[in-house]
């Protein structure tokens, strides 16, 4: 049998509850009926057809409508305490909880609430198993990882940390509860001032007699509304060892390259010399040793440049007014300057860019541009410094635009590839970055971009 609905229920209690009041103000205004009232000799009462009559009825129907209310009332205000007990139960985080979906005197509505909270539990308990088994591989993951984690909350306590954490900042002891200033006394001095310092980059310490490097990072952010610190520390002896070894075999495997592109040729022209002059032929000697002279030259000028990209110093950050020092650059390398000069002055190394400006500036004209292409734009704002050298030169293909950037790569025959790394250098070492980029109509523009400051990262 199908369960009545809400509405049904409430039709039929209204209807009953009419009946019976009409049912009752006829019983105290018409009785006795006029048959029974001639047969029986029964006397009318005495408040019929007045006030009074309306008022009784009220009256006697007053507890028949409470006992239908609470007829009524009674499956629902159940169902209300029994959400009470769960919802209260969730909100503790227990959620096995289930409540029986065919209650007596429950209509359609009711069971149809149960079964939809009911799938509510089944999906929170769902969930709450997965999200357990999931902070549980975490949990692990975290825990087992070689780089150590820690996390300060907003009194700079440790909330959390890791193995690797424990073994490195506490000798192996548990670091939850301590300040900062606590774990920076169990720590090497190094590692100490790395965390005191509040910035990312790498620093070295001590370890049991052994040297190692380490990275630093560390972020803030709000956790359950509450502002923490986490900090990362990554070894890195290994990772640095690795580049290292392989920046010198890269760097060994130019030179020899470079050495014996210009030693070979010198030693044949220095036998073929040899053995004109043993027979007299002295005619083409001079030209033989002219060809010796363009090979030396050329092998010491490749020297000369790795010599001084290898020793490139510090930035020195001074005031640098515009016009004098692009007049002297356009002295040195010929160019077209798009627009006004900033009217505020420049703050970097003067040296250092222009030697950079030099470099993209030469490029560009050694890339085929017209001369009255080869342009140089300035912008500078409170944030940013853009020095933008630009040509209508033969640009560089994909391939080559990803590689650019790095030392000894050129597709030039005598080039030594150091021009636009050693710009690079130079932006990067500014605080900076250096970008190239394909012009729509051809050629190319490459774009140094340092801070309006001045400030060297």
């Amino acid at each position: 049998m199908r369960t009545p609905t809400l509405q049904l229920h409430l039709s039929l209690s209204h209807l009953l509850m009419g009946a019976c009041a009409l049912g009752m103000h006829a019983a105290l205004t018409l009785w006795p009926l006029p048959w029974l009232e001639q047969a029986l000799g029964l006397a009318r009462w005495p408040f019929a057809g007045s006030a009074a009559a309306l008022a009784l009825t009220l009256l006697l129907l007053w507890p028949l409508s409470a006992l239908m209310a609470w007829w009524h009332g009674a499956p629902l205000a159940r169902l209300l305490r029994a959400l009470q007990g769960t919802v209260l139960r969730y909100r503790d985080g227990d959620f096995s909880s289930t409540l029986a979906t065919h209650t007596a005197g429950a209509c359609t509505e009711l069971q149809a609430l149960l079964q939809a909270h009911n799938a509510l539990g089944h999906t929170l308990r769902e969930q709450r198993q997965q999200l357990a088994q999931r902070e549980l591989l975490l949990d692990a993951v975290v825990q087992n990882t070689p780089v150590a984690l820690l996390l300060l909350d907003a009194q700079d306590r440790v909330a959390w940390s890791n193995l690797a954490a424990r073994q490195l900042l506490g000798q192996g002891r548990a670091l939850q509860g301590l300040d900062l200033n606590a774990v920076q006394a169990l720590c090497p001095p190094a590692l100490a001032q790395a965390l005191q310092s509040g910035s990312n980059g790498l620093f070295c310490t001590t370890q049991e007699g052994v040297q190692e490097h380490y990275h630093l990072w560390q972020q803030h952010f709000l956790l359950l509304g509450s502002p923490h610190r986490l900090y990362l520390l990554r070894r890195m002896t290994r990772e640095l060892s690795r580049q290292e070894v392989a920046a010198w075999k890269r760097v060994i495997r130019t030179l020899s390259h470079e050495l014996n592109n210009s030693l070979a040729p010198i030693s044949s022209l220095a036998h073929s010399a040899t053995e004109l002059l043993a027979r007299g032929q002295t005619e083409r000697t001079a030209q033989l040793l002219a060809s010796i002279g363009q090979r030396a030259t050329h092998l010491h000028q490749f020297l000369a440049a790795y010599a001084q990209f290898a020793k490139l110093p510090a930035p020195q950050i001074q005031a640098v007014q515009w016009q004098p020092w692009l007049t002297r650059l356009a002295a040195l390398m010929p160019f077209d300057l798009q627009g006004p000069a900033p009217s505020s002055p420049g703050h970097f190394d003067p040296a250092q860019l222009e030697q950079a400006l030099i470099n993209l500036l030469k490029n560009a004209h050694e890339a085929g541009s017209p001369p009255e292409q080869v342009q140089l734009r300035l912008q500078q704002d409170s944030q940013r410094l853009q020095l933008c050298v630009s040509d209508r030169g033969c640009g560089m293909n994909p391939t080559v635009l990803d590689q650019a950037l790095l030392p000894f790569y050129s597709t030039k025959r005598s080039g030594t590839g150091l021009g636009l790394a050693l710009a690079r250098e130079i932006a990067e070492a500014h605080g900076g970055h250096i970008q190239l980029r394909q012009r729509s109509n051809g050629g190319l523009s490459v774009t140094i971009s340092l801070p309006a400051g001045g400030v060297a990262a």
